[in-house]
């Protein structure tokens, strides 16, 4: 599968994804998802790539679900899981370089990176509280982890936007970079990490999430029922019909 919505770049055992969908904000549909997750997937029985970047085209990561496509009839599989567990199950590092935006998976999906860097002016939300929904790929499990229940408390049962120096505090995050600077600073840690073992790089991967990745994989199948509960509960799709009808 190919499409100009994933841009692919590959130098010097580097891999750089680029989410690339800038006239909706790099919102992700099922081709997108899709497609993620089939280029992380083709990494893992390579020997010639030491990392991952990740990051979203004309400064901004990520919207989140493309609503309009996250409408259509739920699939038995659903591809933003199918993505997400791609992330979980990749051997090599994976850095996020995140600038603008990242909102809802937008989130969710940098717990399963292993380094993220933020411009400073980017804003984070996890707003499913507002729409009627409920954490999804282990977030309710690893955003804790991450930042502790108080903070984990406060972001999703409230839903509300916060700073990337924020994020930082709290620990979501590695560093704080100037703005548009992301890309270049997680260039320059993926150059750092190529001049490691690769075995040595996936050995400490490996270890550093062999008491969580059980976890982290039996709670995604569990949030996807819950998920999926709450999205067709009429609540979700009365918040669904006001945004759409405001978009208007």
């Amino acid at each position: 599968m190919t499409s100009d919505k994933v841009l692919i770049h590959e130098e010097n055992k580097i891999l750089r994804i680029t989410i690339n969908r800038p006239d909706v904000r790099n919102a992700l549909d099922r081709e997108t998802y899709a497609l993620l997750a089939q280029t992380i997937d083709a990494t893992v029985d390579r020997d010639d790539l030491h990392t991952i970047i990740i990051t979203g085209a004309a400064n901004y990561f990520t919207a989140g679900n493309d609503l309009h496509d996250f409408q259509k009839t739920p699939e038995a599989v659903s591809p933003a899981m199918v993505f997400l567990e791609s992330l979980n199950k990749a051997t090599i590092p994976i850095i996020a370089a995140v600038e603008g935006g990242a909102v809802g998976i937008g989130v969710t999906m940098l717990l399963h990176c292993d380094f993220v860097y933020a411009g400073k002016d980017t804003r984070f939300q996890l707003p499913f509280i507002h729409l009627a929904l409920c954490p999804e790929g282990a977030s309710s499990v690893l955003l804790a982890q991450y930042v502790g229940i108080r903070q984990a408390n406060e972001w999703l049962f409230r839903g509300n936007p916060f700073s990337a120096e924020k994020a930082f505090e709290a620990g979501l995050i590695n560093q704080v970079s100037e703005s548009g600077q992301a890309i270049h600073d997680a260039q320059k840690l993926a150059e750092e990490l190529t001049q490691h073992s690769l075995a040595s790089l996936k050995h400490t991967k490996r270890l550093l999430k062999r008491q969580i990745s059980p976890v982290v994989a039996e709670t995604i199948h569990i949030e996807r029922k819950a998920f999926a509960e709450c999205l067709q509960s009429e609540a979700a799709q009365e918040k669904f019909r006001k945004f759409f009808a405001n978009k208007k």
